[in-house]
């Protein structure tokens, strides 16, 4: 995965990081520190319409249609997860892991998953 750099910043004490691949798209939000906030994971061959999405204080979503098997997503993911910076691949992994140990419970909140002006590609 490749870092896109030039991300809008929504606030100085927090990061925007976007991560892309072929299959993936991951919008990570962080702190200062380093500590995720959150992430948005767009997954499959056109990472436009499904996303695991994990909120710090709200938890697990997913949004579009026909959620993937998690241990599919978790797995696909820590092979391409070691071309991220550690401590972003580290908690992605286990967020991942968590949401697959769980059952992969996550309540659906969209059809579609909707990218945010920042998460635009630029042509």
């Amino acid at each position: 995965m490749r870092e896109i750099l030039g991300v809008t910043q929504e606030s100085p004490r927090t990061q925007r990081r976007w991560f892309h691949d072929d299959y993936f798209d991951l919008f990570v939000s962080q702190a200062d520190d380093g500590k995720l906030h959150g992430f948005q994971l767009c997954y499959g061959l056109d990472a436009t319409e499904r996303a695991l999405v994990w909120d710090g204080e709200r938890g697990y979503f997913h949004d579009g249609t026909d959620l993937l098997a998690a241990d599919e997503i978790a797995g696909r993911f820590k092979e391409v997860a070691r071309e991220l910076p550690g401590n972003v691949a580290r908690a992605v992994v286990r967020r991942l892991q968590e949401f697959a140990e769980r059952g992969a419970s996550a309540p659906p909140r969209r059809k579609r998953f909707r990218r945010a002006d920042w998460q635009q590609r630029q042509a």
